[in-house]
């Protein structure tokens, strides 16, 4: 029966690159998945490539595509990923541009655009936005960007006019994963049970590490060998839909029933319904069972029809946050750095700056836990006072920080190491919009 690995070579926007070069060269795989978008991520990307046409891709593509892509080449390996952000096509060029420099000829090089649906959203003012139940007309902030998550057709597109490398903008994390498998096995796209199948693969896969043990460690509970060289995963699935996962031998981490087990609820909605552009997945009857080191066999995935709805991420400019942090140490450290944020909150009153919302924080007592009680009751030897504010403009924002560190000289004793920085905060605001609304292109250019 016919088998396909995979591999996972991302699951974030920042990943490291050495555990993918290892499963490039190591790893047998026929595949390998670069997943590197988040919500906010691709709207920064939008925001880049408003400031230059050319950029607005991921601003590490360079760097992993150097290395990536005469290796890849190298073993026959094919990549997908969705580096392409805001910019699929320029990302390509840049790609196309890395492949000659290294001598390679007939690669085939595809970019997969259409999730860009900035210019629909005038049919869709009245749909109900997720984070604040209100329509999209009432949105306040500067709408830079919007994006829907496509499925797999675009890839398969790309696959079956001869992609080596195909570049997205935002697809669905599984459907990196479940294109080259459709594409390698023929699946029917209406085979929900294989489909499902293909999307746990993908979920399996999609935050690379994590399943390897990664944000799975807890010492003394949770034990996880050599993180500081920990394995990316690797899946072998045959045309029916079984697979296992592993990673290369050698590699830190560990593959096993608990860390597939984390990896399978992460960002998991309802196990039963799990909606993804291509399949709605039943996750709710699986099982893992260990069939050898680092050797994992997943089962009893199943799915049903598609919804005829996208979640679509909109992108805004919010506001600015002004934040400050300044230390204090030795005894009453506590009491100093509690006086000095109510030194910071009176001058800001006083100055009559508008703010949105303010949050003083004792970092390492209370700056998880919000208003947790804690803080009273310990004596530390050191605390970090950090005073946060959302703002709507950046000079108010400004002044937070400016009155973290006037606390040099007048605030209480011994403040050191203050710290000061405005960002200006692109928020994202949920909805559905319909996939006919969405068309996926397909570019494809051969490198000579």
């Amino acid at each position: 029966m016919k088998a396909i690995r995979i591999g996972s070579g991302a699951g974030y926007a920042g990943d490291r690159l050495e555990p993918a070069l290892e499963l490039i060269e190591k790893g047998n795989l026929d595949y390998i998945g670069f997943e590197c978008l988040a919500e906010r991520t691709i709207a920064l990307a939008q925001k880049e490539k408003l400031a230059d046409p050319a950029k607005g891709y991921n601003p590490l593509l360079e760097y992993r595509m150097e290395r990536v892509i005469p290796l890849a080449w190298k073993h026959n390996v094919k990549v997908i990923t969705n580096m392409g952000a805001a910019n699929p096509m320029s990302a390509a060029v840049v790609c196309a541009e890395i492949a000659r420099k290294n001598s390679i000829k007939g690669m085939k090089i595809a970019a997969v655009t259409g999730d860009d649906v900035l210019d629909q959203l005038y049919k869709y003012q009245d749909a109900e936005l997720w984070e604040t139940h209100r329509p999209l007309k009432e949105l306040d902030g500067e709408i830079v960007s919007a994006n829907v998550y496509m499925g797999v057709a675009g890839i398969l597109d790309a696959l079956e006019q001869g992609a080596d490398l195909v570049i997205t903008g935002r697809v669905a994390d599984p459907s990196l994963f479940m294109a080259p498998l459709i594409h390698e096995f023929g699946w029917d796209l209406d085979d929900w049970n294989r489909l499902g199948k293909a999307a746990q693969a993908g979920h399996l896969l999609e935050c690379a590490g994590q399943v390897c043990g990664g944000y799975f460690a807890e010492p003394g509970k949770k034990d996880v060998p050599d993180l500081d060289r920990l394995g990316f995963p690797i899946i072998e699935i045959s045309e029916n839909g079984s697979f296992f996962v592993t990673k290369v031998e050698g590699t830190g981490g560990i593959v096993n029933r608990h860390t597939c087990i984390e990896q399978m609820l992460y960002e998991i909605q309802d196990p039963a319904k799990y909606l993804t552009p291509d399949v709605v997945a039943d996750f709710s009857k699986l099982t893992f069972t260990e069939i050898g080191p680092d050797k994992v066999l997943a089962q009893g995935a199943s799915g049903y029809p598609r919804s005829a709805t996208l979640k679509t991420s909109v992108g805004y400019k919010d506001c600015f946050i002004g934040e400050g942090e300044i230390s204090y140490g030795g005894p009453g450290c506590y009491d100093r750095a509690k006086l000095a944020g109510e030194i910071v909150i009176k001058r800001l009153v006083a100055r009559d700056i508008p703010i949105e919302e303010l949050k003083v924080d004792f970092i390492g007592l209370n700056s998880l836990n919000w208003n947790s009680e804690r803080a009273r009751n310990t004596r530390p030897d050191e605390v970090r006072l950090r005073v946060a504010a959302r703002t709507k403009d950046k000079v108010s924002a400004g002044c937070v920080c400016e009155e973290v560190e006037t606390l040099y000289t007048n605030g209480p004793a011994g403040g050191c190491g203050a710290t000061r920085s405005v960002s200006e905060i692109m928020s994202i605001a949920s909805m559905l919009i319909s996939s006919n609304d969405v068309t996926p292109t397909v570019y494809v250019m051969e490198v000579q």
